[in-house]
């Protein structure tokens, strides 16, 4: 457990035309500086200490309810200096902080496993340790703008924005000991620098600086509206990870609902409502199953699909807006069950109005059956084959493709057989996994 020093206090100038305040500016609904303490808070800090400066009655106050929400120490630090170096900033917290202490930025984004690396970084008394980036061709990164670093054996040896010869990239995360604040105070004096990356060239000619390969994880700095943009677009796309999404779900369902979660996490709107929202328009397009018609088939198996769609947003604005629960997926997967069962049932129901024979009952309860069934295996079979799906290597079979079968065969005014295709396709599915299952226990 460890400390956590973020510097908040600058003006944000090139960002200005998304707020005026750069530390509260929301992206995909929650603040930067929101995200990064939730980021550290999850690499394992337990309190925090923030330097304001620019519109800080406005920071500290927003930082008070975090707090609160949150259920963590956020002590607030005030720079009257802020428009001078950053190093500033950290200085100020000289007073708070006697033991080794994570330092971040309130505008880079970050994996939490970056910043849990670098704290179990073995850091020797004086020494500070910096996450580089070795990644120079990073996408993610503005090189016109970056500071650049070059490292030798681990230890930092030279550092700066106008480095030619350079193997890393500065990611803004440090893990420090004390020894900082005299190398601030030192650089200030003796050369008028109060930037950390002055102190950081000081600590670097005494062997003091150490550097930590962090590439290959999500980071970013947020200074200007196209990063701001790169950001948005890599947080979206980290949603892709999933590793149990269906054929439909990854190629047709999510592309279309990572669009309307970016547009609903600037709502009011939680995840549960979606949720209830998705089934409810299950429930509708069960209701206009069991009309009879053509018309009301169709109608119904497009409302089934869009629901299959907007299914995918609770998820993914839960993650975009840091408010994932385990109550919320499993009441999202009881509220599927039920949604599954009317859906079949209407279906059952309309094809059964018209050709009032058993064999659809019969066809009808084994196509709930097997989807149930299908669903129950899911956790167990997802454990076993989350390597082979992610890698291209297996495949998954689940209520993605369930609701496509449904909004073919009412697009094809195939009630009846689409019931024939499920009750094969779902206990077909549910017997190889309890095969793979059973072989690999």
């Amino acid at each position: 457990m460890m400390k956590c020093l973020i510097i908040a206090a600058g003006k944000g100038d090139r960002l200005r035309q998304k707020g005026e305040s750069k530390p509260l500016i929301p992206i995909l609904g929650i603040p930067l500086i929101e995200r990064v303490i939730r980021s550290a808070l999850e690499a394992g800090v337990d309190g925090f200490y923030v330097v304001s400066g620019y519109h800080r009655p406005e920071v500290n106050a927003f930082m008070s309810c975090l707090a609160g929400r949150l259920d963590t120490l956020i002590t607030p630090i005030v720079n009257g200096d802020y428009e001078k170096g950053n190093g500033l900033s950290v200085l100020k917290a000289r007073e708070y902080l006697h033991e080794p202490f994570l330092l971040l930025m309130a505008d880079h984004l970050f994996d939490p496993s970056i910043a849990r690396k670098i704290m179990g970084f073995p850091l020797a008394d004086g020494e500070i340790v910096l996450g580089v980036d070795n990644n120079t061709g990073n996408r993610l990164v503005d090189m016109a703008d970056v500071t650049r670093v070059r490292t030798e054996g681990g230890t930092i040896r030279e550092i700066g924005k106008g480095l030619i010869d350079f193997n890393g990239l500065d990611t803004g995360i440090f893990l420090c000991s004390p020894a900082i604040f005299n190398a601030l105070e030192r650089c200030a004096k003796e050369s008028g620098d109060t930037s950390l990356s002055g102190a950081v060239r000081i600590l670097a000619v005494e062997g003091r600086a150490k550097a930590l390969d962090v590439s290959g994880y999500f980071l970013i700095d947020v200074d200007d509206p196209a990063a701001f943009r790169k950001a948005e677009n890599a947080l979206l796309a980290n949603l892709r990870g999933k590793t149990n999404d269906g054929p439909v779900s990854r190629y047709f369902n999510r592309p279309l609902s990572e669009r309307i979660s970016r547009r609903l996490v600037n709502y009011q709107i939680t995840p549960t409502h979606i949720s209830l929202f998705s089934f409810l328009c299950c429930v509708l397009a069960a209701g206009l199953f069991t009309l009879s018609g053509y018309p009301a088939l169709l109608l119904g198996g497009l409302l089934a699909q869009f629901a299959s769609i907007i299914d995918g947003c609770d998820g993914e604005v839960a993650r975009l807006k840091l408010q994932t629960s385990a109550y919320g997926a499993w009441l999202d997967a009881v509220l599927d069950r039920y949604a599954d069962a009317l859906l079949l049932f209407g279906l059952t129901w309309h094809e059964y109005a018209t050709k009032t024979e058993g064999q659809v009952l019969l066809i009808g309860f084994f196509a709930i059956i097997g989807s149930f069934i299908l669903s129950y295996t899911a956790d167990k079979y997802d454990g076993f084959m989350r390597e082979c799906v992610s890698s291209g290597k297996g495949f998954r079979l689940g209520r993605d493709v369930r609701i496509a079968l449904i909004f073919f065969g009412a697009l094809l005014n195939q009630a009846f057989l689409t019931l024939v295709v499920i009750a094969i396709v779902m206990n077909v599915e549910t017997i190889r996994r309890i095969i793979i299952c059973r072989d690999r226990e």
